[in-house]
């Protein structure tokens, strides 16, 4: 009896543990927490083994991406894309990924293939946002909260992370008066 009482302790205590670090991870300095645009098919939905496949791929790889651990969902990532290169949330994903490791170049080039393939992935342009943000370039970044702002005239969960971003960045990046 104790050591199933023990089991489901350790159970909980560790599912809270996920979720207050994908909560400190989204508070933090770290941007918002990834997410698709609009929501994926289950793999039983799908009609054949090889769309199975990679949307198993996408399901883990978007674990693996809210646990932090980037380096591991990027081959996922790069599988999906190989089998279905008009995937947006697949090449945001490895963007967002790329941006996290600190290959900017990668994560622009990323990023400019989700939005060449749907303009209007919100993800995409509050991403690339933070990822002009992170390259010390407010301006870009101003131009895709104008873009955001567009695709969401009463708001939206991306523009109202990417607008907190900026005025983090711009009272983290003001001159001292003096």
């Amino acid at each position: 009896m104790k050591i199933a009482t023990r089991s489901l302790f350790v159970a909980a205590a560790v599912s809270a543990l996920s979720f207050a670090a994908l909560d400190a991870f989204a508070a933090g300095g770290g941007g918002s927490l990834p997410r698709t645009e609009t929501p994926r098919p289950s793999p039983s939905q799908s009609k054949n083994t090889k769309e199975q496949a990679r949307e198993t791929d996408f399901q883990k790889a978007e674990y693996l991406i809210k646990a932090e651990q980037y380096e591991e969902a990027i081959p996922l990532l790069q599988k999906v894309v190989a089998d279905n290169a008009r995937d947006a949330d697949a090449w945001n994903y490895l963007g967002f990924a790329s941006r996290k490791l600190g290959k900017n170049d990668e994560a622009l080039g990323y990023y400019r293939k989700a939005l060449a393939i749907d303009p209007k992935h919100k993800g995409a342009h509050e991403y690339l946002g933070e990822l002009h943000l992170q390259m010390n370039n407010l301006a870009k970044a101003e131009e895709e909260l104008n873009v955001l702002k567009g695709l969401c005239p009463t708001g939206c969960e991306e523009l109202e992370d990417l607008e907190a971003d900026i005025a983090d960045y711009k009272s983290s990046h003001t001159a001292p008066q003096g």
